[in-house]
């Protein structure tokens, strides 16, 4: 799209269409720490509302952590966390709209008729049939992910049952839901085809889940929307910054379309450090990317564009969170490798875990990684000045919604389980 021309607005018909009575199900579901094998972390632990569906962390404190954001702590004693979360926690605004087609930071759950269930996930032909959409699917991952919702090993019988295959936690956590008389009778009233609680399966748990994000992030009411629907003028500044995004800048070759991402993988040279999503024989702290799903050298390094939708309120930015500011992203984009050479541990927000401290940057030592990962780069140096990035950073800015803080359901004050909610 060039600097002057306008595309389709987006509108409610381009999102998927949601059962009122699943959302707010979900609603509940979504905070409810029963769906974790310790029944001590949930969904909204790390996609809160107070913090635009983020955690405000770099890299997360999943399970066996204590409290929410930047004042969230690792814990202690047994219970305390044994890794950080290798991934920043992605934003969930806009994910049902009827666009989205892949997802997680890799790409490692697409649509796709490759296991006869409807998608390409870690669980293959193991993933339940009968999920309504990608949404509905990704919900069921974070609750068999070690480190974010199911445990250590010999902590709970969710994780033990994981670690034999992915799939074997999933009726041990329906199980405990569909036994709690308020949940049972709320399954039965928001699915037409059950019948009695006994029959509620992971599918109806995840589909519940997919409905209340796939309504509860829609934000198609910013200034950038409004430009596009109406006509109305952006801000002088803004509209300076959406010709430098759209023209000398061309923020638009990757961030393009509806939600302003091209859902494609590219390798941005971001500075590295934290645990790395390693593979089983991965020798260091690496995170290899959009490799790691395909195996192919070409995807070495190159992870899914984000959508900028609401981008100024979801920091911080990156795979891996690197950078706490919006300006500081921007600028690495300007020039990778000048801010990958300036980047210092402390531009990450990462609260310091005495016992992980050692390894948080142990990467950044390894000569031959630091290499092979700067190497690994898609985007080219483009001369701003400080006036231009100002500008770029106010177009940014008018692309939040008028309404991010009035959701349909929020947070919900209490959850059937009677377990806390955060």
């Amino acid at each position: 799209m060039s600097a002057s021309a306008r595309a389709d607005p987006v509108t409610l018909d381009d999102f998927l269409p949601v059962d009122p009575a699943q959302a707010r199900l979900g609603q509940l579901l979504f905070y409810d720490p029963i769906l974790s094998g310790n029944r001590n972390i949930s969904c909204g632990t790390c996609h809160h509302h107070t913090m635009a569906s983020g955690d405000g962390l770099s890299l997360g404190i999943g399970e066996g952590g204590a409290g929410l954001g930047v004042e969230r702590t690792a814990g202690e004693g047994r219970d305390r966390i044994r890794k950080r979360i290798p991934r920043n926690a992605p934003a969930l605004w806009n994910l049902g709209h009827r666009s989205v087609r892949v997802m997680f930071h890799d790409g490692r759950l697409e649509v796709s008729d490759l296991y006869g269930n409807g998608f390409d996930s870690p669980a293959e032909e193991w993933l339940p049939r009968g999920l309504d959409n990608i949404l509905a699917a990704q919900a069921l991952f974070p609750l068999t992910a070690q480190f974010e919702m199911a445990g250590n090993v010999g902590e709970n019988s969710v994780t033990g049952a994981v670690h034999n295959r992915i799939d074997l936690g999933w009726p041990i956590l329906a199980k405990r839901v569909r036994v709690i008389p308020e949940y049972g009778a709320l399954f039965v009233e928001a699915f037409d085809h059950i019948e009695d609680p006994s029959e509620v399966t992971i599918v109806e748990i995840g589909n519940a889940l997919g409905a209340f994000v796939a309504s509860e992030w829609i934000s198609i009411d910013s200034p950038w929307d409004a430009w596009q629907r109406d006509g109305v003028l952006l801000p002088e500044a803004a509209e300076r910054g959406r010709v430098l995004f759209f023209g000398k800048a061309g923020c638009h070759t990757c961030h393009s379309g509806p939600l302003f991402t091209d859902q494609e993988f590219h390798a941005l040279g971001l500075p590295a450090f934290g645990p790395g999503r390693t593979r089983t024989f991965d020798p260091m702290p690496r995170d290899v990317g959009r490799m790691g799903e395909t195996d192919l050298l070409e995807d070495a390094y190159r992870f899914r564009t984000p959508s900028l939708r609401n981008v100024a309120l979801t920091a911080p930015y990156g795979h891996n969170g690197a950078f706490a500011t919006l300006e500081g992203i921007v600028r690495h984009h300007l020039d990778p490798v000048a801010s990958r050479t300036a980047w210092k541990e402390a531009d990450a927000r990462l609260p310091r875990v005495d016992w992980l401290a050692e390894g948080d940057f142990l990467i950044r030592q390894d000569a031959h990684e630091m290499a092979r990962q700067a190497r690994a780069l898609d985007i080219k140096p483009v001369a701003l000045d400080d006036g231009e990035v100002a500008d770029l950073l106010a177009f940014l800015a008018a692309l939040t919604g008028a309404g991010v803080n009035d959701r349909p359901l929020g947070r919900p004050e209490r959850v059937p389980s009677r377990l806390p909610v955060d």
